[in-house]
């Protein structure tokens, strides 16, 4: 019977936040910066001869959660909405709070629990040494996967240093 073999070695890394980032004006200016201003020097690449951004969203999304209380602040139904985009994920908030059909039906007022609401976006890296790694963020930490170079981590490392949301 043949055996595996070993053809890469790749990493994963992640960094814990001290506190979340609960507030997704400053979750998304984080993604914006990042794509912006490049700080890992990513360089675009040919993929299918498609010509591809150094930095680019692989993935994303945004959970709203709500709670539905009754007259007594009881508890009486909650309801969880994942978006593909934070224009949907506004488009959303407004709409379960608008609502009132809804909220008749489950019987009781709808109320945003931001705060348990849950953000992810997974970013596409090609480093300039050919590289292609992930920095997927969320409220609560950043991870970077498959990467082999630990000057790509360390690049990565100094740039979450620097972002206060990040510490």
């Amino acid at each position: 019977m043949a055996d595996f073999i070993e053809t890469s070695n790749t990493k994963a890394s992640t960094r814990e936040f001290t506190d979340s980032i609960n507030d997704l004006t400053v979750f998304q200016s984080v993604i914006t910066s990042l794509i912006a201003d490049n700080p890992f020097e990513c360089t675009s690449y040919y993929q299918s001869g498609v010509e591809t951004d150094g930095i680019e969203k692989s993935k994303e999304y945004y959970n709203a959660k709500f709670i539905f209380e009754d007259n007594d602040a009881k508890t009486v139904g909650t309801l969880s909405v994942k978006c593909p985009t934070v224009a949907a994920y506004n488009a959303a908030v407004t709409a379960v709070l608008a609502d009132t059909d809804l909220a008749a039906a489950i019987g009781g007022d709808c109320i945003h629990s931001s705060e348990k609401d849950t953000f992810s976006c997974t970013l596409k890296c090609h480093d300039p040494n050919s590289e292609i790694y992930y920095l997927t963020l969320t409220k609560d930490k950043a991870r970077l996967t498959s990467y082999q170079d630990e000057a790509i981590r360390t690049k990565v490392e100094t740039w979450a240093d620097g972002v206060t949301a990040l510490l």
